[in-house]
């Protein structure tokens, strides 16, 4: 497959951190945040961060969307699940999701709840199809990577006169919630966070394009490079920010030419607002409640909307209170800061969604940083003695 093994080239690699290192300033310290999970899994899988110079830091940000889901609506999906009609479909990374008292979906399925693991939106019409006599929910998590899928799915059930089929939606929007994080200072609803840049989310930039960051740019002078998942693509990308904070400026750049473009996919785009509103407000895990940054079903599919047909109730559930993650979500806190993380948090023993999604910041750590603090902690240490 193209343009895999060619960002994966170590030499190069090399190379770009070489030249961050010759033109980011001595004098400066530059703060990016990776908004997107992929980007922190990739920053932490390739060692990205010993590449680049020590006035360079990386920021995690909240683009893991399991990890934003506030606790309150795996507890609503849970009780969803004890519906005996019932038959809960969703992705796999959420089944292990702890809600309050530490229940999960993976659990409710132990507990012989009808729960199901799918790979694709169209697994859940098929699935609805054969079964006539169960209420076929699909818990649909993501953000707008994953909205045009549910789209699809709810398009198809219509076409197929399905009566037994609905979505649980919680799709949430990208720059909602980078909105949120600039506007923390202001607003005092979150820990300030410095931020000189954004290295902007790949898969999220295919659908929406380049064009929805432009306002933060004009809002907030804020800087942002759209980068591919790949080390070549994200080191890159941290040098063009670099540059950009060099230079004064502040623009949206798109590193990922390959796949994004400024208007992104219009097809895409007009089949969610073909099913999709805007919610009036919606609780992120991290970022509490956020206005117009969630979607719901249109009136039109209002008999696939979940929450309509099953009337569920809004459940608030506070987190785990030793658990960091809300604070890692918005890159106040680093992993290796919050006291659970590699003791009772583990992937296998998860307190918060962060250490559950392949795409979680403690998943990501606990995977691959852990091994680099170890080794900078010796480092350390031979020097001291």
């Amino acid at each position: 497959m193209k343009y895999v093994d060619e960002y994966r080239d170590g030499k190069l690699a090399r190379a770009i951190a070489e030249t961050i290192r010759a033109e980011a300033d001595p004098a400066k310290t530059y703060h990016f945040m990776e908004f997107c999970g992929g980007h922190t899994h990739a920053i932490s899988r390739y060692g990205l961060e010993d590449l680049l110079p020590a006035n360079v830091r990386m920021i995690h940000g909240p683009g893991c969307p399991v990890c934003v889901l506030p606790i309150g609506r795996i507890d609503e999906a849970l009780e969803l699940a004890k519906n005996p009609r019932v038959t809960l479909l969703t992705y796999a990374d959420l089944m292990r999701v702890p809600g309050s008292k530490g229940r999960s979906l993976l659990k409710a399925k132990a507990e012989g709840c009808d729960i199901r693991m799918i790979y694709s939106t169209l697994d859940a019409i098929r699935i609805a199809e054969e079964n006539p006599d169960r209420e076929v929910v699909f818990f649909a998590i993501g953000f707008e990577t994953t909205t045009p899928p549910t789209a699809l799915a709810l398009k198809t059930a219509e076409k197929k006169g399905l009566t037994n089929f609905s979505v649980f939606c919680n799709h949430v929007l990208t720059p909602s919630a980078i909105r949120a994080i600039l506007e923390a200072p202001a607003t005092g609803k979150l820990p300030p966070v410095k931020i000189q840049g954004f290295i902007g989310p790949a898969h999220v930039s295919v659908v929406i394009g380049s064009k929805p960051y432009e306002t933060f740019v004009e809002e907030f002078g804020q800087r942002i490079v759209v980068s591919g998942f790949e080390p070549l693509d994200v080191m890159q990308s941290v040098l063009m920010l670099v540059r950009q904070v060099n230079e004064g400026r502040a623009a949206v750049e798109n590193q990922y030419i390959r796949a994004v473009v400024p208007e992104g996919n219009v097809a895409a785009q007009k089949l969610c607002d073909d099913v999709f509103d805007l919610r009036d407000r919606f609780e992120w895990r991290g970022l509490g409640y956020i206005d117009n940054s969630a979607l719901k079903l249109r009136d039109e599919y209002a008999r696939f909307d979940a929450e309509k047909r099953f009337a569920v109730t809004r459940i608030h559930a506070s987190d785990n209170p030793a658990c960091e993650c809300g604070v890692i979500l918005i890159g106040a806190k680093q992993p290796a800061d919050c006291k659970l993380f590699g003791t009772v948090c583990t992937p296998e023993t998860p307190m918060g969604s962060c250490m559950v999604s392949s795409e979680g910041a403690c998943a990501a750590h606990w995977t691959y940083g852990r091994f680099r603090d170890k080794a900078k902690n010796q480092d350390e240490r031979r020097r001291a003695s």
